[in-house]
């Protein structure tokens, strides 16, 4: 089956802003606890590589361990991104670093929750400091897609062309690379205190790998469309990788250097572009956020017009103000895409979060067009998202797969969908796979903190394995989600 990522015309829905933004009063409705650990619980799930004692998925078992052997380096570890057996550097590297931000703006939140979640990142940054072992190199996908999607199998039994995919000076993958860079950089600061060493050379190779994105420029899917595309074009182009990676070496170093990056390049790299879609693939408005705090928090003047960047964003999110552009579904759902909506439900929670910190912190608020917005406006238009998201919906099902009482039970995931290999030892072939694809049962093992793509247009869920767009769960959903519920948690005093 296809992943396919293809922007398409967002869908005409209406806009109930009152349904979109109730303010939340008296107890929480939903256990954030639980979901926050089960959100972080499904990266288990999506490893790659040699499991560790500590592995509690026990459905999985180690996969993937001759990665990168055919050009002799090792590949091995990392995650699938999705329901697939392909190792996407693209949307691994942004999974990274929204896992990383999670951790650094709510870690302290977390509590007993907080060592899952370094393990989630450190699962991620170990790998990518293997993609990034050689010079002006990134080792940017696993696997050819299309052979693996002919095939619906474990990823324990993949026997699939295990093809190995790179960006270098002659293919150059500004994008790809300056994400890479972003997530070590940000995972650099979520091991600053507890294990300085390991911070230390991922700093130093987001460094690196950040100068080879920024020196030789251009769009990884220019040369590599036959093998990244569909599924994981660079539609937005590489301008906003580079903001993004420059942000967050400036965050984890405090070097001038890259203060002195985004004041000379800022404007030409898009820091004023009027888009309000973030994710794997469209970093402008997380770039915003984020440098916003270099103003909002540690006073640094210099970017001062980031404040009013970051304010263009979160206007375009607030509904009922002249400047909303945000469409909801009548259910009160954020609605951009029909392909893997929640991933913009999750990181737009995210977003609005993370800015109400930053207000809240330098006593500030926004203004939309003469509307002022407060930090519990946007917190409480977050926590609607994600009360939706964990069941408060018209169809009172939660989108998270081992939460709560009603729940999906036929993810579009291959791993979930087939027999473990402690039920089933013997190989299940790649055609062979295909009867748990159109099964009609649930799937045997609970993908438990893994949320879907979530319901159409129409608030409506048909439950269906083969609906990816709809079923499918990935890494880049559940990583800002984990953040979003930590605060929810504390907040709500579950923490």
């Amino acid at each position: 089956m296809a992943l396919l990522r293809f922007p398409i015309l967002l869908l005409a829905v209406l806009l109930l802003h009152n349904a979109a933004a109730l303010p939340h009063h008296g107890p929480a409705k939903h256990d954030y606890r639980d979901a926050l650990a089960k959100s972080i619980l499904f990266f288990e799930g999506q490893r790659s590589g040699k499991l560790p004692p500590s592995q509690r998925v026990s459905w999985r078992r180690d996969s993937g361990l001759s990665d990168g052997s055919s050009i002799k380096v090792d590949l091995t570890g990392g995650y699938y991104d999705a329901g697939d057996n392909v190792k996407f550097g693209f949307p691994l590297a942004f999974s990274a670093t929204m896992l990383a931000w999670s951790v650094l703006e709510f870690g302290g939140m977390m509590k007993g929750e907080l060592q899952h979640a370094r393990d989630a990142v450190r699962w991620g940054s170990d790998y990518l400091l293997k993609a990034t072992s050689h010079p002006d190199t990134v080792y940017v996908q696993v696997g050819d897609a299309s052979k693996d999607h002919a095939c619906w199998e474990r990823p324990e039994d993949m026997d699939t062309a295990r093809t190995v995919y790179k960006v270098e000076p002659s293919t150059p993958g500004s994008d790809v690379a300056a994400e890479t860079a972003a997530a070590l950089a940000a995972a650099s600061l979520v091991f600053r205190k507890s294990d300085p060493v390991y911070s230390s050379r991922l700093a130093a190779r987001a460094k690196r790998v950040f100068e080879f994105a920024d020196k030789h420029r251009g769009t990884y899917s220019t040369k590599l469309s036959a093998y990244v595309c569909p599924y994981y074009c660079s539609y937005s182009g590489y301008q906003d990788e580079l903001l993004w990676g420059a942000a967050w070496l400036h965050r984890a170093t405090k070097n001038p250097t890259y203060l002195n990056y985004i004041k000379v390049n800022g404007q030409i790299l898009g820091a004023d572009e009027q888009d309000n879609t973030f994710g794997w693939d469209n970093k402008h408005a997380g770039a915003r956020i984020l440098i916003s705090k270099s103003f909002l928090v540690q006073k640094v003047g210099a970017l001062q017009e980031y404040k009013g960047h970051a304010d263009s964003f979160i206007c375009s999110m607030v509904p009922g103000t002249p400047t909303d552009q945000t469409q909801y579904t009548k259910g009160g759902l954020l609605f951009k895409l029909s392909d893997s909506n929640m991933q913009y439900v999750t990181s737009s929670s995210f977003l609005l979060l993370t800015y109400a910190k930053y207000l809240a912190f330098s006593k500030k608020t926004v203004s939309c067009g003469g509307a002022t917005v407060t930090p519990q406006r946007l917190r409480a238009i977050a926590r609607r998202q994600v009360d939706y998201l964990l069941g408060s919906n018209p169809m009172g099902m939660s989108y998270m797969v081992g939460y709560g009482p009603k729940y999906p039970k036929k993810l579009h995931h291959r791993a979930s969908s087939l027999p473990s290999v402690a039920a089933h030892p013997t190989k299940i072939g790649c055609s062979q796979g295909f009867t748990g694809l159109y099964s009609g049962a649930a799937n045997p093992n609970v993908h438990v903190g893994a949320v879907v793509g979530g319901p159409n247009q129409n608030d409506q869920f048909p439950d269906q394995r083969n609906d990816y767009e709809h079923s499918e769960p990935a890494t880049y959903i559940n990583a800002p989600l984990v953040g979003a519920l930590a605060y929810l948690a504390h907040s709500s005093g579950q923490l």
